[in-house]
């Protein structure tokens, strides 16, 4: 069938519109006078085009999409039905499409969610200390799963229809080097999930220099493999999000604070987003993929330098009224001060009511003291120590270290005020020597590294082989 065809409007209603009655009557004598056999051809010809017309209805079926009948007769042999008259007055047909009623597809089990405990369980082999932390996410991840497998899951029906479980994302505040970051690492490693990092730093309003705030969603569905479905179910970590918030006082528009803060509601909320496939950007090259972000647990995570003066002067304030009221330093060295963070207080330092909606569950993470720092150094499955011991294992040599060697080793972390992530540098620095001299000796069976050796006053330890 002919679907788009070029007609001039004004010849169209001329066609439509001057039929008259004598061309009618000329019309009916003709069919009347008409041979036998030219009117068996015309039923012929007439059942071919009823049979075309019927195999494009089926078409249009087919495709989901309804054309209304116009029964004005024929314009030079066409159904007039089948012409688009608004296209050709530049109006355009209206289609209506029918919807897709949405099939819930089960992706997993109920029983294959991790139990709050499992989880902790699992974060206290590569998480030092952050007892509060760990069980809060593990609470908050636990029921994210549980509320993905009522919107997806048939068998969910079971449990009631009539109550929505809204999502649980989660806001991090803690220092620098708290191990923010290392936390959803570990915690997505373990549910086995694909996990997108971004800054939000990076982040600006849409048609400003930057990314966009899609870059986000664009990164997990390459950390999925391309998989949507996958993508779907993952985690989103936006780091630095305190740097996005609302400026005091400025005269310009706020395109990477408030205004990222607000066009990150949407993702946070849950929404079908287009997203462009290996590429931050879009443009008419690019394939695009639709991500629906509902289910995926967007946590969001923040030093918040300052928030500590904002709640230790909203507690002073409200403890400071009448007799036997609080000393005004009473809150100066609480190490704890974070957790007793209020919404109130994030609205001071610049984060908006609605964005603070979205992120319901507030995880704070304490700063590190020397005695974490070097129980981070022994105490995880994959502590840097044990992968230095490994690594020397493998050349049949022993590597030890002295309580006062990791000591030190942790207060140089200390200094540096970049927590955990420092032990790391310093270790690679001594440990550069002890790697590329002791391979020389296939005599050589230990070593230990001592404190005078760190500061540079000695050497390390070494012991020889013994053969018996």
């Amino acid at each position: 069938m002919l679907k788009n065809m070029y007609l001039d409007p004004e010849k169209a209603k001329d066609v439509i519109g001057h039929t008259g009655d004598g061309e009618k009557e000329e019309e009916q004598t003709a069919a009347n006078t008409a041979d036998p056999a030219d009117n068996a051809d015309e039923d012929k010809t007439q059942t071919v085009e009823d049979a075309d017309e019927s195999d494009d209805n089926e078409d249009f079926e087919e495709d989901g999409e309804e054309m209304e009948e116009i029964p004005l007769g024929n314009i030079f042999g066409i159904p007039v039905g089948q012409i688009d008259l608004g296209a050709l007055m530049g109006q355009g047909h209206k289609r209506s499409k029918k919807k897709k009623k949405k099939v819930k597809k089960e992706l997993f089990k109920l029983s294959e969610i991790p139990a709050p405990h499992a989880i902790k369980a699992q974060l206290d082999e590569y998480v030092i200390g952050q007892e509060q932390a760990k069980k809060v996410i593990s609470v908050a991840v636990y029921n994210h799963y549980k509320r993905v497998f009522s919107k997806t899951s048939p068998d969910a029906e079971k449990y009631g229809t009539d109550v929505e479980i809204e999502k649980s994302n989660i806001l991090m505040i803690g220092p620098t080097g708290s191990g923010k970051t290392y936390l959803v690492k570990t915690l997505a490693k373990l549910l086995d999930v694909p996990l997108a990092i971004a800054d939000a730093t990076s982040l600006t309003e849409a048609g400003y220099i930057g990314d966009d705030i899609e870059s986000v969603l664009t990164k997990l569905l390459a950390a999925a493999g391309g998989d949507v479905q996958k993508a779907e179910m993952g985690i989103v970590f936006i780091d630095e999000i305190d740097k996005i918030a609302k400026k005091k006082s400025t005269n310009t528009r706020d395109v990477s604070g408030e205004s990222v803060q607000q066009e990150l509601l949407k993702l946070l909320e849950g929404a079908d987003v287009e997203v462009p496939v290996g590429t931050g950007q879009k443009n008419a090259m690019t394939p695009m993929e639709m991500v629906n972000t509902d289910n995926i647990l967007f946590i969001c995570g923040g030093a918040f330098p300052d928030l500590e003066t904002i709640i230790k002067e909203r507690l002073t304030n409200t403890t400071s009224i009448g007799f036997g009221s609080d000393p005004k330093d009473k809150y100066d060295k609480d190490p704890d001060i974070l957790s007793k963070v209020t919404n109130q207080d994030l609205r001071e330092f610049g984060m908006i009511p609605e964005f603070l909606g979205r992120l319901p569950v507030t995880v704070t993470l304490q700063g590190l003291t020397k005695d974490f720092l070097v129980r981070i150094l022994k105490e995880p499955k994959n502590a840097i120590l044990k992968q230095y011991r490994k690594l020397l294992a493998m050349d049949e040599v022993n590597l030890n270290f002295d309580d006062d060697a990791l000591e030190w080793i942790a207060e140089q972390a200390l200094k540096k005020d970049t927590g955990a992530r420092a032990l790391r540098a310093i270790i690679e620095e001594f440990m550069l020597d002890i790697m590329f001299e002791i391979p020389k000796d296939p005599e050589i069976g230990s070593v230990t590294i001592t404190r005078a050796y760190l500061e540079k006053h000695g050497g390390p330890r070494i012991e020889m082989r013994e053969y018996s």
